[in-house]
């Protein structure tokens, strides 16, 4: 199945349909949010309602992400924009205002004289978790979701393994503080990730960053800083992921392996499955703001509203979920993630940079030194604007702050499909570190690309998933790395990475412990890895051989 395949299969229709500006409606606290209506000509009756909030704007380039190519097929499109946004009144509070303003928006359209008594929610990224945010208190009417790289909580993906998100954090807040101003919608997602990125590289502590790359104080990137531990009122408020079991309207997902929401849009979709529900993914070679995936997301989406606001199922494929599995270049069918057959290999890492199944064997630990104040670079890796496209990793082979394991080379190709996992045993002369793993594969020429990875950071305060191994400080940390669907082709080797910095995509751990807000001390950690039979420590890599459902060659989608 080519790419070309998963688009419309006839041209889409001319956009006949009329639309309503600035609709005002009225929140709970007296604000009003405005919103346009979009109808297509010549219905009789009102046509199912396709709802969207966005941060973005309605109008202009921004109409057709939001979903006006819905309207020529029979829907009605109403896009409102979030408060403090683009002539919505208030102060935009991102994450903070999206459940109160939705249940209201919900009961403002039933009481609409041309709402016909359904609707379905879209969107992608920050639209999906609006619509995460007021689904649990949309039902009746709610009868279909459509959701793209998104989740249902933000939370963990600003402080991946507790580690905060530096870049993506940072260039969001700069692109949304923009782009209302002229020009900004153009502009703000060029230069924000660039104006980050220099900030980053500074050297000056976080709470400075925000006036470095905008010239002013940011609230959300001061709110993210003060709130870095999980718990209290600000996540409390901004986490819908507790609801989304019980969520009856049929749900569809699309994600991207190269995408910075994928794992929680993953935790989102086993939460449906685990409240018995039968909710679609699809699974492409993508990263968030990868312009590929948007014409696939419109017509599943379309088939899936056609199917559950029309009664059309005709467009919906016999198996739920669509995974693309780079390296082999081809689109696979299953009928559930983690893929039915899948199964856990250990895979040990050894002294002297060797990795296999092979148990572990006895040597004295692997040993680097961590400085913050120049801290481990990423390479690659899921980040919010820009490409996440996979690239060359050898210069941070180089450095003396990264621990590399070898496979030997591959006799055959070794399919792995599904979540990826750590499990190292490890000590550090700072209470306060982080410990970063990525998986790679190695072609022959030696080019050595990220296939994914996770980090943790260890907190004794707050422990995650790390625990104490005996009584000499070792303790054995479980690191989950993104899922992946990826093929080491014969002849390539598998490659591990073991580090404590992927800066700027995460900010550097300063050992201290002392809170983001005010650490201005940076203290160096030595670090050792341990991979003897009492420490075996391993990366688990989900290996699937079963033939599964569906297998369709496609070397137009490949990132390679």
């Amino acid at each position: 199945m080519a790419l070309r395949d998963l688009l419309p299969a006839a041209p889409l229709r001319l956009p006949r349909y009329t639309v309503q500006r600035d609709l005002p409606v009225p929140m709970a606290d007296g604000v009003t949010l405005l919103a346009d209506r979009y109808v297509p000509v010549g219905v009789r009756r009102p046509p199912p309602t396709i709802l969207v909030r966005t941060p973005y704007g309605r109008r202009g380039p921004a109409s057709v992400l939001n979903g006006l190519p819905f309207v020529p097929f029979g829907f009605q499109l109403v896009v409102q924009s979030a408060r403090g946004t683009f002539g919505s009144g208030g102060e935009f509070d991102p994450l903070g205002s999206e459940r109160d303003d939705g249940v209201a928006t919900v009961e403002w359209l039933r009481k609409q004289p041309w709402f016909g008594g359904t609707f379905a929610t879209y969107g992608a990224s920050y639209l999906g978790y609006s619509a995460w945010a007021l689904a649990a208190e949309a039902a009746p009417e709610l009868k279909a979701m459509a959701m793209q790289i998104t989740a249902s909580s933000f939370r963990d993906a600003a402080y991946v393994g507790g580690s905060f998100a530096l870049e993506s954090t940072l260039s969001w807040t700069d692109l949304t503080s923009r782009q209302q101003q002229p020009l900004g919608m153009l502009t703000a997602p060029l230069l924000s990730r660039r104006r980050a990125l220099r900030a980053a590289r500074s050297g000056r502590p976080l709470a400075e960053l925000d006036m470095l790359t905008g010239g002013a104080p940011m609230r959300f990137y001061q709110d993210l800083l003060a709130n870095h531990e999980p718990g209290g009122d600000y996540w409390n408020t901004r986490d819908f992921s507790a609801s989304v079991g019980g969520i009856e309207a049929p749900v569809t997902f699309l994600g991207g392996w190269f995408d910075i929401f994928l794992p929680w849009e993953l935790k989102d979709y086993l939460a449906l499955r685990a409240a018995g529900r039968r909710p679609y993914l699809t699974v492409g070679p993508w990263w968030h703001t990868d312009a590929r995936h948007g014409l696939v997301s419109f017509r599943e989406s379309l088939a899936w509203f056609r199917a559950h606001l029309r009664g059309d199922p005709s467009g919906l494929r016999e198996h739920p979920v669509r995974l693309y599995v780079v390296g082999a270049r081809e689109w696979r069918d299953y009928d559930d993630w983690p893929p039915p057959g899948m199964r856990q290999e250990r895979w040990h890492l050894h002294a002297g940079g060797g990795l296999g199944e092979d148990g572990p064997q006895d040597h004295e630990p692997s040993t680097y030194r961590f400085d913050p104040a120049r801290p481990t670079p990423a390479l690659g890796g899921p980040t919010l604007l820009g490409s996440s496209k996979p690239v060359d990793n050898r210069p941070l082979e180089t450095r003396d702050d990264v621990l590399v394991f070898s496979s030997p080379v591959l006799k055959d190709d070794l399919d792995v499909i599904g979540p990826v996992y750590a499990d190292l045993f490890v000590r550090s002369s700072r209470e306060h570190t982080d410990f970063v793993v990525r998986l790679l594969d190695v072609s022959p020429d030696g080019t050595s690309r990220n296939v994914c990875e996770g980090g943790l950071r260890i907190n004794p305060d707050r422990p995650l998933a790390d625990k104490p191994v005996g009584t000499e400080g070792v303790r054995r940390v479980a690191i989950d790395l993104w899922p992946t669907a990826h093929r080491f082709r014969r002849g390539h080797r598998v490659r591990v990475h073991v580090a404590s910095g992927a800066y700027p995509k995460v900010a550097a751990n300063p050992g201290t412990g002392e809170p983001l807000l005010t650490a201005r001390t940076m203290v160096a950690a030595d670090q050792e890895l341990f991979h003897d039979p009492d420490h075996p420590s391993a990366v688990l890599l989900p290996i699937v051989e079963a033939s599964p459902k569906k297998t369709v060659p496609d070397p137009e989608s490949d990132v390679e």
